[in-house]
């Protein structure tokens, strides 16, 4: 039986290693309601690390805080042992359940770039910490209501924590790896060099970051295109990215995409990007047509094309700036002839 300071109120669902219940949890002089994460003893030693984990971000305003400085040990209703984590209860839900409240699950673009920002926030808190969270996905990002006083008026409003860090690992763990189990997490927000060889750095978390974004337009998981494979990732291929987002969104998912790990290795850097500060063009073309130059989209295409997984938009880019074409004055032979040389 639990212990007198816990009256349990409703169970909420299945977490990493056990199940996760609402408690209404009485202090000295407070009352607060708690989310409970229960589980067995033979799961012990993971609770234990994912709480130790945790407790390393104490006041960390954009990471799941814990109360209490250990793990409770009860006894369930059949006598067996029982260890319990006590953690502040997202009233909001996940991330997931939250879209899924929301029509075609999608988020308003103003809502998704505040979430973005408050995801990296959390990440960068994280990898300051020296960790990889290695599973990040709308199921493990949580949802605070609250209320702002703005322009006269109280406002609904939200705040995101990362939780679940239970697979968490030290930046540059490769230990942990496997051919036959060959990612720490979630496979579909999985990075292709975590799930090649391993390798375990903060950039995997970016391209999972990616996937959430993505996710947050289309209401759809990645990969929803297609029969998702290993293999696609193994070859560096990424998941679609709608033509029809804003420009500067789709600039910012394909950074989290980009192959080059050094290019998403920094929370900082992503930040100040042109899609969390809103000073750019937040139309879903980047140029207007009328006036785009095709010699200097061919030259733009020559350098995308290096990128396997972006040779089917790059084809359909291809199509459009056809019909471009055919609507402008004839261009000279030579500038014709570049632009069929560098598009494959």
């Amino acid at each position: 039986m639990v212990t007198p300071e816990l009256e349990f109120n409703r169970y909420l669902g299945k977490g990493s290693y056990g199940s996760v219940s609402l408690f209404k949890y009485t202090k000295p002089h407070s009352t607060l309601y708690t989310a409970v994460k229960i589980t067995d003893y033979k799961n012990a030693e993971s609770l234990g690390k994912e709480f130790q984990i945790l407790s390393q971000f104490k006041g960390c305003p954009r990471i799941v805080q814990c109360y209490e400085d250990r793990l409770i040990e009860n006894l369930d209703a059949e006598g067996n042992i029982e260890y319990m984590m006590l953690m502040e209860y997202a009233a909001g839900g996940s991330l997931r359940t939250f879209m899924k409240r929301s029509k075609d699950k999608k988020l308003p673009d103003p809502l998704i770039r505040e979430f973005t920002r408050m995801i990296l926030e959390g990440l960068a808190t994280i990898h300051k910490h020296g960790y990889v969270h290695c599973d990040l996905k709308p199921g493990n990002i949580l949802v605070f209501p609250k209320c702002v006083y703005k322009k006269g008026a109280w406002r609904s409003s939200y705040e995101l924590k990362i939780s679940d860090l239970g697979l968490s690992k030290k930046d540059g763990d490769m230990k942990w790896w496997h051919p036959c189990r060959p990612f720490a997490g979630t496979a579909i927000y999985m990075s292709p060099e975590s799930i090649a060889h391993g390798e375990t750095g903060t950039g995997l978390d970016f391209w999972s970051l990616g996937c959430v974004v993505l996710e947050m337009y289309t209401g759809k998981k990645p990969w929803w295109h297609t029969n998702f494979d290993l293999e696609d990732l193994k070859k560096w291929y990424a998941p679609l990215i709608p033509s029809d987002l804003p420009c500067d969104a789709k600039e910012f998912i394909m950074s989290c995409f980009t192959s080059n790990t050094e290019e998403r290795r920094d929370a900082l850097t992503l930040l100040e990007h042109s899609f969390l500060r809103g000073e750019v063009n937040k139309g879903t073309t980047p140029h207007d047509d009328k006036n785009e130059n095709p010699r200097d989209i061919a030259l733009t295409l020559g350098k995308v094309v290096k990128r396997p997984s972006k040779v089917i938009s790059i084809f359909k880019r291809a199509g459009e700036l056809m019909k471009i074409i055919k609507k402008q004055p004839r261009q000279p032979r030579h500038n014709l002839l570049l632009f069929t040389s560098l598009v494959p």
